[in-house]
């Protein structure tokens, strides 16, 4: 593939700026690490060979307990499992838990003790539990996921909307775009929060229906900057020489005006990443987000400051929630720096 000079420049130009470059790896591997999530932290266990045959249960078929002559239908206890093959000392039968071999939906009650408990290496609760008894570190990493791939839609979604309505306006001009900039006022100033709550109140609040609304209501802020940018380019040489060579809409705007306003696009991803993230987070702490039980960074937010004497509840997530959100401050400084068009480019 080939690479336009000029962003090979921004390239080697990001990449020189070490403290961005390196957040942006370490992110990268964050977000892999939360994708992969079940293969480091899950309660299932990733290989059972039972002597005879093997298994795959992270991802495969549920087995019960039956099957390795557990007394139990339901779901094999692969830690009690692993203990029994221990205990046996059969050396052809072995269970492979992950690293930290709890879910982030499942309990671990103590007799004679209520929940929270504190960090454990003998239980394996690194970040310790909340309070029903959940392991905290499984909670934040399928929380985190659950935080990245909803930011990311929401700002795919978001881009998508607002980037090709900017465009429009910003190329036809006119009553077109006097009347969007209008209708677009008005949008922007309906208050996302309490709409929520109205549909929250309505019909149970997920994954999809909050996506939905924060898209619905969130798009018009890239409007602006396309507009601009867009308004702006339609008026350089090269557009007019294009269109005097009989270059049509399709073609200047994807060809032309898009691809020099892809600085603009990039400078304001990692702050949306940062506001998605940020924002579920807060509904999440409001009770507006999404269902109980599932992972999220505002519910465990939410039962660290209800519980204050629990600290690691709330250390956990707030740590975890700066580093996200430091990295992703370093990397759009990077890029923001990296892409600025003055750098590499003149302009009458």
């Amino acid at each position: 593939m080939r690479i336009n000079p000029l962003t090979r420049q921004r390239l080697q130009r990001f990449r020189s700026m070490r403290r961005g470059y390196w957040s942006a790896v370490l992110l990268a591997g964050l977000l892999l690490a939360g994708l992969l999530a079940e293969l480091w932290v899950n309660h299932r266990a990733l290989v059972v060979f039972d002597g005879e045959r093997w298994h795959f249960p992270t991802y495969g078929e549920v087995i019960p307990g039956s099957r390795f002559g557990l007394d139990y239908d339901h779901e094999t206890n692969y830690r009690e499992l692993a203990e029994r093959f221990a205990n046996d000392g059969n050396p052809r039968t072995w269970v492979w838990l992950p690293p930290v071999p709890w879910g982030p939906l499942e309990s671990d009650l103590v007799e004679e003790a209520f929940p929270p408990h504190p960090p454990s290496l003998a239980r394996r609760h690194l970040l310790g539990t909340d309070t029903v008894g959940r392991d905290v570190l499984a909670r934040l990493v399928y929380g985190f996921r659950t935080a990245m791939l909803f930011s990311l839609a929401l700002l795919g979604l978001s881009y998508a909307i607002g980037v090709a309505l900017g465009c429009i306006m910003g190329y036809v001009g006119g009553r077109f775009d006097l009347y969007s900039q209008r209708l677009i006022e008005i949008w922007s100033n309906i208050p996302t929060l309490y709409v929520i709550m109205i549909v929250a109140s309505v019909i149970p609040p997920g994954f999809w229906s909050l996506l939905g609304i924060m898209v619905f209501f969130g798009w018009t802020a890239m409007t602006w900057y396309m507009r601009t940018a867009t308004y702006r380019e339609n008026a350089r040489d090269y557009v007019l020489a294009a269109r005097a060579l009989g270059a049509g809409p399709g073609r200047l705007i994807f060809r032309h005006i898009l691809p020099n306003t892809v600085s603009t696009l990039i400078t304001f991803v990692p702050f949306s990443i940062a506001g998605g993230i940020t924002a579920l987070t807060a509904l999440d702490y409001l009770g507006f987000g999404l269902p109980p039980p599932t992972p999220s960074w505002g519910e465990l937010l939410k039962q660290g400051t209800d519980n204050l004497e629990s600290a690691w509840i709330v250390a956990s997530v707030v740590g975890a929630m700066t580093l996200v959100l430091i990295l992703v401050t370093f990397i759009g400084e990077a890029i923001r720096e990296a892409f600025d068009p003055r750098r590499f480019s003149y302009y009458r």
